[in-house]
């Protein structure tokens, strides 16, 4: 599936995010409890119209683990409650397709599973897993959906995915007093970026966290360089492998990686001790430690506010959010998502790709926080704070014009699975930045068995 998709528009709203974040808007936004709608569609008409369901068991399979699941838990509630049915969440562990390969293997697959990379949407598609959306979750995608969202979840023209949850992947995280205290701004290119990390380092503290034993998280920053710096169409171009891993422009993206993995005094823990952080700490430890905590800065998109909540940060004062650093002309847009797939027929799992679809289960799982959705007829006042709901506009603003995660957009074997492919290789670039050249190698030979496969 070609995803055919520009940045301009969305890299000027992100700029926004900047200024609100500075202005110290509190938790809630100053929104006061009147505000706070239920999550059960109080105060507005509802958006979808569900059938009875009672007694009926389903389940729910998601990699999705700690606050993250309790909220999704939620939503389901309310469907419980609209419906009758029952719903059990089912952990899943990463790659999902291997794990639901296994379950339909056993004959015990999931109703409905929360895919997030589109590669596995097509394989679980090819597979004959994947079942058909029905005409009701259809009516929802298309009252609620830019057309860019409803591609995403198709294969050969056939609707497989539904998107519940987005992310923008584009976006620094600081500790905001550890900026203060260094004397440090903002920086608005990769070029002020790096000098923004050494006033930082020179202040005492680290600047940089990096959960390097997640390699998503280094695939991610790959991707919004190369997308600065090599342009929208060679990204589209990569992320089809319709030019090699050995192209320049891919060396051009790892040199400029380097410039901030070639240094270990601007990661927290060195590059040993990135690889063995994984995200929710990387996250975590940039905001604890009061004056001294283990870094200023970490990179990852909106769902980082899941793991701020974890600590005695505020987002908006203490935690505040500027846009990926012009590594080029723009400043880089990166999306990303998770689509429910139902994996059974039957009047139950359709029941649920239609609820995910509405706005009624978006606007609750938006009012957990660390959430956007794709769904453009969600109120922005649905989301708990200033900062979130500006970031949440910026994507549905931008429309069709953002770019999804490249890794997710590849075969699971290469885009998608710990200690292989793109993941374990740049888990090696960050360990040896020198060697450009054999990253490169290794990254077209793990992409082109997976591509052939």
């Amino acid at each position: 599936m070609r995803t055919t998709l520009r940045i301009s528009r969305a890299a000027a709203v992100f700029t926004a995010v900047s200024a609100l974040a500075l202005t110290g808007c509190s938790d809630d936004g100053g929104k006061d409890e009147s505000d706070k709608s239920s999550g059960s569609g109080k105060g507005s008409p509802s958006s979808v119209v569900l059938p009875k369901l009672d007694g009926e068991k389903l389940s729910v399979a998601a990699v999705w683990t700690g606050a993250e699941q309790a909220n999704f838990v939620k939503v389901l509630k309310e469907f419980e409650k609209r419906t009758g049915a029952k719903v059990t969440f089912v952990p899943a562990q990463d790659p999902i397709v291997n794990f639901l390969g296994t379950k339909i293997a056993g004959g015990q697959p999931p109703d409905v599973a929360m895919i997030p990379q589109v590669g596995a949407i097509q394989q679980a598609a090819r597979k004959k897993w994947a079942k058909p959306v029905g005409a009701e979750a259809k009516a929802q995608l298309s009252k609620n959906y830019s057309k860019v969202w409803q591609d995403l979840g198709a294969v050969d023209g056939t609707q497989y995915g539904v998107y519940f949850k987005a992310a923008n992947k584009s976006l620094i995280w600081y500790n905001a007093k550890a900026f203060e205290n260094a004397g440090a701004a903002e920086p608005k290119t990769w070029k002020d970026f790096l000098k923004t990390a050494e006033t930082v380092s020179a202040s005492g503290v680290t600047p940089v966290s990096v959960g390097g034993a997640d390699g998503w998280t280094l695939t991610d920053w790959f991707e919004n360089i190369y997308l600065s710096q090599a342009g929208p169409e060679k990204y589209d171009q990569l992320a089809q492998h319709k030019i090699k891993w050995t192209d320049p422009s891919v060396k051009d993206a790892l040199t400029t990686l380097a410039q901030l993995f070639g240094k270990p005094s601007l990661i927290a823990g060195g590059a040993d001790g990135a690889l063995q952080t994984e995200f929710p700490a990387s996250v975590t430890q940039t905001f604890t430690g009061g004056d001294q905590p283990k870094a200023a800065m970490v990179f990852e998109g909106d769902f980082v506010g899941v793991n701020i909540a974890q600590t005695k940060a505020k987002i908006g004062t203490d935690a505040k959010v500027f846009p990926f650093p012009a590594v080029g002309a723009e400043s880089p847009v990166v999306t990303g998502g998770d689509a429910a797939v139902a994996l059974k027929d039957g009047k139950g799992a359709q029941a649920l790709l239609t609820w995910l679809g509405s706005t009624d289960a978006a606007q609750i799982m938006a009012e957990q926080g660390g959430f956007i959705s794709p769904n453009k007829a969600l109120d922005a006042s649905a989301y708990p704070n200033e900062v979130q709901r500006t970031m949440a506009k910026a994507l549905i603003s931008a429309g069709d014009a953002v770019r999804f995660d490249m890794s997710d957009q590849a075969p699971q074997s290469f885009g998608g699975t710990p200690g292989k492919g793109e993941w374990k290789s740049l888990q090696d670039f960050l360990k040896n930045p020198k060697d450009i050249a054999g990253t490169q190698a290794k990254l077209e030979s793990d992409a082109a068995k997976a591509y052939k496969s």
